[in-house]
């Protein structure tokens, strides 16, 4: 039976996937350890131990392979074949998401977007047409989309959750500040800037003591 993959493990690699792809960018071939400690603030010893879990990557003394490392990391994660995303959500923070080029990069396509307000509806967001929400079920259906993103008012999020899990959805990132539950089955990952930043102020808070006001 294959090994399960401790949790950090998997939520690291997106990190390391990320400065990856930008030396490859940038014309380099090889990284070591410590080079890439530097660049994701990961102990190197962690890095050698994470990517043990799937083979063995690289070479003492000439370090890894930035090539095969990205496709290595891109298979592991699922990325190195396109997935069909949704986008609940045509506001402001909706349409930066559809938007973002690196989606693409990672395997992620935008391929439909769904909000309530008449006045998006039939607008564009890139080449994608805005589609009214009554719409969502059957076009989740008819494109197969396993995933979605919600970036809904707070009040509309648990409502969109169940439609989509009910259409099919199996993997929720949820861009609105609320909890909202999942059946059994269905992957939810909370996405909340405000809970990031507090995360950051907690090291800056450190280094400078407690801002007061």
């Amino acid at each position: 039976m294959r090994e399960r993959i401790p949790e950090g493990v998997i939520e690291r690699l997106p990190a390391y996937l990320n400065v990856l792809i930008q030396m490859r960018a940038d014309g380099e071939c090889t990284v070591s350890s410590a080079r890439l400690g530097e660049l994701t603030s990961v102990n190197p010893a962690q890095i050698r131990r994470d990517l043990t879990y799937f083979g063995s990557f690289g070479k003492r003394g000439v370090g890894y392979d930035i090539q095969t490392l990205v496709e290595r990391i891109q298979h592991i994660l699922g990325s190195d074949h396109t997935h069909r995303l949704a986008l609940v959500g045509a506001g402001n923070l909706g349409s930066a998401i559809a938007g973002y080029n690196g989606l693409r990069q990672h395997g992620f396509l935008v391929t439909s977007v769904f909000d309530n307000d008449p006045r998006k509806v039939g607008s564009r967001i890139g080449d994608i047409v805005v589609q009214p929400l009554e719409d969502m079920e059957r076009t989740l259906r008819k494109q197969d989309i396993r995933i979605a993103v919600i970036a809904v008012p707070p009040e509309a999020a648990q409502e969109v959750t169940d439609r989509l899990a009910a259409a099919g959805v199996r993997v929720i990132l949820n861009y609105t500040p609320v909890i909202v539950r999942v059946p059994e089955g269905v992957t939810l990952h909370n996405t909340d800037p405000v809970q990031e930043l507090l995360h950051t102020l907690y090291y800056l808070s450190r280094q400078e003591g407690v801002a007061r006001v």
